[in-house]
């Protein structure tokens, strides 16, 4: 029996896909639910399984092409069987036959510096005969030196003989050059190679998102400082016995998460979105959390985080940002979102202004913690700081809310003990 795969069905806001890279080939066995073919999109890569057991029978499209929802890209033949061990017919294995060594004729000589011609010019040699150990075999000045060197020794590989050779035993030092010529003579230096290398799907999305985000918003970035001495002091004393009844670690990003729902909650208009003339309030907080991976930046969505308690979160934020980085993330966990929160402080950022990500109206930005000496009821200590940034679409939110939305994160993170009363 044989059974088509097809591109699996695209939401509607992903039109189509690009054919990233086969996992198998045609007359290759596959399993069922093996991995036959990725599939880029504008978000995610989409792995295509066998539907069934058996033997690939074709294969549509090449790496590259664009294909659409539904249409044909593989051919599997379900009556055909894998291939025994015991029933794999014999091959006689035939005893290596030593290599032919090449002729100087035969062997191809990578192209000279000016250095290497000059020396090979003036010991009179023949550039085959010398092994170069260069980039892509080239042939070095320390390689010709080292070839003519042999000769004087009278090594017996390699050794020119006759004339060369005597030349070679006469000549004490290598040839002066003058200072005019030093740069020619010099070992040929690195190429200037460029390369042009198409944009993946994914970084010529985010590009387009990026520019979109600049020319449809009035944009704005207020900030803020913040003592996390006290959410140190709670990491210090408990996260022992949080990983141990929880099985995860208890790092910052639940307090910020949490501390961003409660100002959420507070200030509804930031957790808002502009679709046309009309202001549409989301009555739940759907976060997401940027994460950085090869291929660039994704953003997977926290859903109903003010119903997730702190162990809840950082399972979720630990799920989310091993999936991202084996490309495992679906659709599904990219879509929508009511808030963002990106961390650029892992990279070791100070400050920055983060862009939005439409439609939402405001993104918050952590930065690097360092120690730094602030003021405390008139004494002087040492304390860890982090900047906040909180960037926002002035067109709906008036610079009031922003500041004070952000202002709340920073209390509630300066005393986490607000965060369990919600005060």
């Amino acid at each position: 029996m044989r059974i088509e795969v097809t591109v699996p069905n695209l939401p509607e806001s992903v039109a189509d896909a690009t054919l990233l890279d086969w996992r198998r080939q045609p007359g290759e066995f596959i399993r069922k639910g093996e991995n036959l073919v990725d599939l880029e999109t504008d978000k995610v890569v989409l792995e295509v399984p066998a539907p069934e057991d058996g033997t690939i029978s074709a294969l549509y499209g090449k790496k590259g092409d664009i294909v659409t929802s539904g249409q044909r890209i593989a051919v599997i033949d379900t009556a055909a069987q894998p291939v025994s061990a015991e029933a794999a017919p014999e091959i006689p294995v035939s005893a290596p036959q030593p290599m032919k060594a090449a002729t100087a004729a035969e062997k191809v000589v990578p192209p000279l510096s000016p250095a290497v011609r000059r020396l090979v010019s003036e010991y009179g040699l023949d550039p085959s005969l010398i092994q170069g150990t260069g980039r892509d075999g080239r042939i070095t000045k320390q390689d010709v030196l080292d070839f003519v060197a042999r000769a004087t020794l009278g090594a017996p590989e390699s050794a020119p003989s006759g004339e060369v050779a005597e030349k070679a035993r006469m000549t004490a030092a290598p040839p002066v050059v003058p200072v005019a010529e030093a740069a020619a003579m010099a070992d040929e230096a690195p190429a200037r190679l460029e390369r042009r290398v198409s944009m993946s799907r994914l970084r010529a999305r985010i590009a387009e998102r990026l520019l979109e985000a600049q020319h449809n918003t009035a944009t704005l970035t207020t900030f803020n400082e913040v003592n996390l001495q006290k959410i140190f002091d709670i990491r210090d004393a408990y996260k022992s016995r949080f990983e141990q009844v929880h099985g995860v670690k208890l790092g910052f990003m639940s307090f910020f998460v949490k501390a961003s729902v409660e100002a959420l909650k507070r200030f509804p208009i930031v957790n808002a979105s502009l679709e046309g003339q009309d202001i549409v309030y989301h009555d739940y907080c759907d976060i997401g959390i940027a994460v950085s991976t090869e291929r660039g930046l994704v953003v997977p969505i926290l859903r109903d985080v003010d119903r997730m308690d702190f162990a809840a979160i950082e399972k979720a934020i630990l799920e989310f940002g091993q999936r991202a980085r084996s490309g495992k993330l679906s659709l599904e966990d990219l879509t929508g979102g009511t808030f963002t929160i990106t961390n650029g402080g892992i990279f070791g950022s100070m400050l920055s202004t983060p862009i939005l990500n439409p439609p939402q109206s405001a993104i918050l930005g952590m930065h690097a913690i360092k120690e730094r000496a602030v003021v405390e009821d008139g004494q002087i200590v040492i304390r860890p700081m982090i900047y906040l940034a909180l960037s926002y679409d002035h067109r709906i939110i008036d610079g009031r809310e922003a500041v004070l939305f952000l202002f709340t994160i920073k209390e509630l993170l300066e005393d986490p003990a607000r965060l369990l009363l919600k005060i």
